[in-house]
């Protein structure tokens, strides 16, 4: 993925926009050197042109010896002829204007080439889709959500998803969907350096309806011992073999959540109607500003929809800033459905709850670039399958 390096947020949100979903920013070299550290498969640097020239300059040199594939892409508000001599000289692979974000989009697109090419990477390989679902504050539905909403976008084996259980301490995603896993994510630990799909896979659990779990551990103590590098290899193995990869969090910034949110494409983010857990979103998101998580690909479910409780959702929006994705209606039927370990989507397909999810799944898909998703609706010739996805290339 491209690291953007800025300490300005408008600049950031700039060149963000121009980048790929999944873009991490850092705001000084020093947090940049530490980044590339732990994560060798990063393609390309982008230095903003709030950046100093000669700083930049040091950066290109430096890679130029210890990263030779990864490209430095070096964006200026002006560009001399003098900046042009010493980039080239650098090694830098690019120099563009701030202003020209289709030239920024086309460097990177260059950059990751070039690296697909060095490492026999295709260009064509499948590379699938992150969604980490996140909440600051526990029983407000972020595990219901994300069962059904990975169950949604799985389609009945449709699509091949992959639902991650990263609350590492209390997770639940087994016992809501009544799987008993022989294997757990535990297993992982200390493989960082010799992962592969083989031995993920090994890990995983089937569901009935086609959907691959990655569970929790038995314990809570293992937590501690289930590293950043190894949630970040996890990630990216996954994405590799998976059209999409669901990912439940644990209800608080700790170093794992951070790793998944740093390797998301898209954030849902899970919001009830009680001032605790808005003030704790409130707070969430401004974290994630300071962070320069997700930014322009985060999603505000509003969870158990019911305005009679004294707020509603447009006081929501106003308070939170941004505009809800998706409401889940509040019904005591959702609950009973996860009792029964037939999450609602898969339990009662027609209850709103479950339209409502699978909706949410439509708005994701889409958003990643798939062509067509099931919405669930009803096609004029009866076919009740809906329209089918195809996967981005």
């Amino acid at each position: 993925m491209p690291v953007i390096v800025d300490s300005d947020p408008g600049t950031v949100s700039a060149l963000s926009a121009a980048l790929p979903p999944g873009t991490h920013t850092v705001d000084s070299t020093e947090r940049l050197s530490a980044w590339l550290t732990h994560r060798p498969a990063e393609f390309v640097v982008v230095l903003g042109p709030n950046l100093d020239l000669d700083e930049a300059i040091k950066v290109c040199e430096s890679m130029r010896y210890t990263r030779p594939s990864t490209s430095v892409v070096l964006v200026r508000k002006e560009i001399e002829t003098e900046t042009l001599y010493r980039a080239m000289q650098s090694g830098c692979r690019d120099v563009v204007r701030a202003e020209d974000t289709a030239a920024i989009s086309t460097a990177v697109a260059r950059a990751q080439q070039l690296w697909q090419a060095l490492h026999g990477e295709s260009s064509s390989a499948q590379h699938g889709h992150v969604i980490t679902v996140f909440a600051p504050k526990g029983g407000v539905g972020k595990t219901t959500t994300a069962v059904n909403l990975a169950l949604a976008l799985a389609d009945r084996g449709a699509r091949k998803v992959c639902l991650v259980d990263l609350d590492l301490a209390f997770g639940d995603v087994a016992i809501t969907m009544q799987l008993f896993p022989s294997h757990t994510i535990e297993e992982a630990i200390g493989s960082e350096e010799a992962m592969d799909f083989g031995m993920v896979e090994s890990l995983l659990t089937r569901h009935e309806h086609s959907l691959m779990v990655l569970a929790a551990p038995n314990l809570p103590d293992a937590r501690d011992r289930v590293t950043a590098t190894l949630v970040s290899r996890m990630m990216r193995t996954l994405r590799s073999e998976f059209d999409y990869v669901v990912v439940d969090t644990a209800p608080n910034f700790d170093e794992q959540t951070l790793q998944a949110l740093d390797e998301t494409d898209d954030c849902v983010i899970i919001a009830t109607l009680d001032v605790p857990t808005l003030k704790n979103v409130k707070v969430a998101l401004e974290t994630m500003d300071l962070l320069n998580i997700a930014h322009g690909h985060r999603h505000l479910v509003l969870n158990r929809a019911d305005e009679a409780v004294g707020l509603d959702s447009e006081k929501v929006e106003q308070i939170l800033g941004m505009t809800i994705t998706m409401a889940i209606p509040s019904s005591t039927e959702i609950a009973a459905a996860t009792n029964a370990g037939r999450p609602i989507v898969i339990g009662s397909p027609d209850h709103p709850a479950s339209r409502a999810f699978r909706k949410l799944a439509s708005t994701l898909a889409e958003q990643a670039g798939d062509i067509q998703v099931d919405d669930g609706s009803t096609p004029a010739d009866g076919d009740r399958r809906g329209r089918r996805l195809r996967i981005r290339k």
